[in-house]
């Protein structure tokens, strides 16, 4: 079991160090897009990677507008989070189901941010940021590790939230959109592997 752990943990700083890089090289507070379909490992992958950069994390599920919102979460990237003039967004109460407060982002373009949530990689989204991240993991295992994860809260909705992640994918085409791609999902499983547009390399460990 320890092997095992060890090797779970040098693919993951792994594909960490990859995609960090990539980030610093395209600017020096660089905005980071993290999509996949739900259960891929977004949530995992911007808690590591956020401290990597010294960036604020914004996970969509603080703003998507409960369980019909993906493409309202993903409109508000561009239209709000991203915007010039005024950065923020106005976020969600899921128990009341209803809008909560406005959170202003002062320091945009003084501070990394990544943004990671089904939804960020819209055409609209990409063309504001500086890398795209895209994860991919199976089916069964995305549905395994979602429902581990969120249990009874989630189960009810999985077929919901679904057809609008495959409607959104269908539309915007994020995996082509990303820089980079995570095969394997987040941490990685076996044999995962991560490529962008000019190279492709299995992760470390794997």
């Amino acid at each position: 079991m320890a092997e095992i752990a060890d090797t779970a943990d040098t693919a993951a700083a792994a594909v960490l160090a990859r995609i960090a890089d990539a980030a610093r090289a395209r600017a020096a507070h660089p905005v980071v897009l993290v999509d996949g379909r739900s259960g891929a490992g977004k949530t995992t992958l911007g808690r590591d990677l956020a401290p990597l950069l010294g960036a604020r994390l914004l996970s969509l599920d603080e703003l998507y507008p409960g369980w019909d919102g993906l493409d309202a979460g993903s409109r508000a990237v561009h239209e709000t989070v991203l915007r010039a003039d005024d950065p923020g967004f106005t976020g969600w109460d899921w128990e009341a189901d209803r809008p909560a407060a406005w959170h202003p982002l002062p320091d945009l373009g003084e501070r990394s941010l990544v943004i990671e949530g089904c939804g960020a990689l819209s055409r609209a989204n990409r063309a504001l940021a500086d890398l795209g991240v895209w994860i991919d993991l199976d089916d069964v295992e995305r549905r395994r590790r979602a429902l581990a994860r969120d249990g009874d809260a989630y189960a009810p909705h999985w077929e919901r939230w679904a057809r609008q992640e495959e409607a959104f994918a269908a539309r915007e085409r994020p995996r082509e959109l990303a820089d980079l791609v995570i095969e394997g999902g987040y941490p990685p499983v076996a044999h995962g592997r991560i490529h962008s547009t000019t190279q492709t390399g299995d992760i470390a460990g794997s």
